[in-house]
């Protein structure tokens, strides 16, 4: 049970970064972070499409990761 946690955590944790690394950026530097602002104030379409998945993916691979962290933790001690 534990061996099959930490290949799971493995898995997971791949997961996490294959994830974030394909999601595109959404702001360079400092000017980035002002209009940044402004299209949360003002209001921006959400992200279309294949973001949209990636976003969702991402959510749900870092909510095993740290669900199965935890389940780790306690079956290690």
């Amino acid at each position: 049970m534990d061996l099959l946690l930490k290949v799971l955590l493995i898995i997971f944790s791949i997961g996490v970064i294959v994830a974030v690394l394909l999601q595109e950026g959404k702001s360079a530097g400092l000017t980035g972070a002002i209009s940044g602002g402004a299209e949360h104030l003002f209001g921006k379409a959400k992200a279309r499409g294949m973001e949209l998945v990636l976003e969702r993916i991402t959510i749900g691979l870092a909510a095993g990761f740290f669900i199965l962290s935890i389940a780790v933790a306690v079956a290690i001690k």
